[in-house]
């Protein structure tokens, strides 16, 4: 698989697009719209809206919070003009911010959504640890200076895998219907001075990712025992719960869908740990029914999707 390809600049793109977005979200409230606040989503429709000559509206695989960073967003929307694909691309990122970029752009049936398809959402969070405080990695790691036990935390945090009530790692503020999630793993691992916390899942509730890191990096320091998650897992209350992990540590690295739509492959990011090699896609689903329900396969009865 090839990172390089070329762009198309005589066809031009007809139907729904799907498109493949990368964001630094340090300057920003976070990837959805508002008023009174730079977003990614503002700054992407408005750089389409210059491509098109007429507005765009977007919709996004996943909602990421104020400060959190990206490296495969996928978006779709349906362009009111016809722009080939180089147009699409170029264009846009002309148009956009340095602190985010379209890679990718591709042409999917009109059935395709970004939320409503995708098969599960992966997150790399990342601390640096080390005595003295990150300079080139300040912007998208969080520094920890007490030793972290890797390890210990990478066996405190299984007892997360599978579907479970996450009320202890959900914001208070969050807005979901259900604190029901399907985690579909988490590791943790040491590279030299990064803690990697890598986690996948169907879905996650308003900061659940940096709360389950909170507690997480508290087992590491020697704290708390292993057994501390899952403690706080069944206690399902927020207030009883540990710190919420900054924002400046986490990435969504990865949107999954069904190969039949035929999105690119790339690998997974930040650039800062492109020595792992790992490409989206490569680690098989899990065989639960939401998977199978989005794939648009008949789902067992009493199963829920």
């Amino acid at each position: 698989m090839t990172l390089f390809q070329l762009l198309d600049d005589r066809t031009p793109l007809a139907g729904r697009l799907a498109m493949g977005v990368e964001y630094d979200g340090s300057a920003y409230c976070g990837w959805q719209y508002l008023k009174h606040s730079p977003s990614v989503q503002g700054a992407l429709e408005q750089a389409l809206g210059r491509v098109a000559g007429q507005p765009i509206r977007i919709h996004a695989s996943g909602r990421t919070d104020s400060g959190v960073h990206a490296t495969r967003q996928v978006i779709h929307f349906d362009p009111p003009v016809p722009r080939s694909q180089k147009a699409w691309v170029f264009g846009v990122n002309a148009n956009l911010p340095r602190d985010v970029a379209v890679r990718w752009v591709k042409e999917v049936p009109e059935s395709f959504h970004s939320r409503f398809k995708a098969l599960a959402r992966r997150y790399r969070y990342i601390l640096l640890n080390q005595p003295s405080r990150p300079v080139l990695e300040r912007a998208n790691v969080t520094w920890c200076r007490d030793p972290l036990d890797a390890e210990a935390m990478h066996r405190a945090a299984q007892v997360l895998v599978g579907e479970h009530d996450f009320s202890s790692f959900r914001a208070a503020g969050c807005q979901s219907k259900t604190p029901w999630r399907h985690l579909h793993f988490i590791e943790v691992h040491r590279h030299g001075p990064l803690v990697v916390v890598d986690v996948q899942g169907n879905a996650f509730l308003h900061h659940m990712i940096r709360n389950i890191v909170g507690a997480l990096v508290t087992v590491g320091r020697g704290e708390r025992g292993e057994e501390y998650l899952a403690e706080l897992m069944a206690l399902k209350d927020r207030t009883l719960a540990d710190v919420t992990a900054p924002a400046c540590g986490l990435h969504f690295v990865d949107s999954l869908y069904d190969e039949s739509w035929g999105l690119p492959r790339e690998p997974l990011g930040p650039n800062l740990l492109a020595f792992l090699g790992e490409w989206t896609g490569e680690r098989p689903l899990p065989d639960c029914p939401m998977v199978e329900f989005r794939r648009g396969r008949p789902v067992a009865a009493g199963e829920a999707p």
